[in-house]
């Protein structure tokens, strides 16, 4: 049985598909001491796969829910930064970020070496739910909300809120699946709104809920699908 190289490196907790694919393009993946470059490679339980010249091999699955704290980013290309989500969590076995949560924003952060379920959770044909509490500079009203609900021309295509509605006169709560990098900052531009602040307080069965800022815990597979 045969699979991609790229699902079969995000299987063992190297990097999510997207990145192992450009770990790939980048000539730092061998295959039978062989550097390969084609992403569309497949391989078999007979081949020997070496990443950093250290074969990739089986590794425990592991899911660490994360509350972000502002300031810290979500790359694997530079895992020794202490400003790095990656410093928040054990560092054995690798983990990555499942999904986008820019340097500005705090809150909900799923890191795991769960290739499957990273692909499960960020592609858009899963439709998964994340919910948002927004601070913005301007006092909010209805017309806002609807606009978010009817959806702002960006350059990716029409963003839409799946839900959304205020809280006070400055807070608004937004519930999105699609996932465009700094999406709701880009959408409430448009409305003329600065975000003050940004916090992710749901994933689909995920919540932050009474996790402190800058703490994880681990939990299981069955918490998150």
């Amino acid at each position: 049985m045969t699979e991609r190289l790229a699902k079969f490196l995000a299987n063992h907790g190297i990097a999510s598909r997207r990145k192992a694919e450009e770990l790939i393009l980048a000539g730092q993946i061998k295959v039978n001491n062989k550097i390969i470059t084609e992403v569309a490679t497949k391989v078999s339980a007979e081949d020997e796969i070496k990443f950093d010249n250290k074969i990739v091999g089986d590794v425990e699955k592991v899911y660490y829910l994360l509350n972000k704290p502002v300031d810290y980013i979500c790359s694997v290309s530079d895992p020794y930064n202490d400003q790095n989500v990656l410093a928040l969590v054990p560092k054995t076995p690798a983990v990555y970020p499942v999904g986008r949560l820019d340097k500005n924003s705090q809150g909900l952060l799923l890191l795991t070496n769960d290739g499957d379920l990273t692909y499960q959770l960020t592609h858009p044909k899963f439709k998964v739910a994340k919910k948002y509490l927004v601070r913005v500079d301007k006092v909010l009203d209805n017309n806002i909300i609807k606009k978010l609900k009817t959806g702002i021309k960006l350059e990716e295509g029409l963003a839409k809120a799946d839900q959304a509605k205020i809280k006070n006169k400055f807070e608004l709560e937004i519930t999105l699946h699609q996932g465009w990098k700094r999406q709701i900052r880009r959408m409430l531009a448009e409305l003329n709104l600065k975000v003050i602040q940004l916090t992710r307080l749901s994933e689909g069965k995920l919540s932050i809920e009474d996790l402190p800022l800058g703490k994880y815990k681990k939990i299981n597979k069955s918490d998150i699908i």
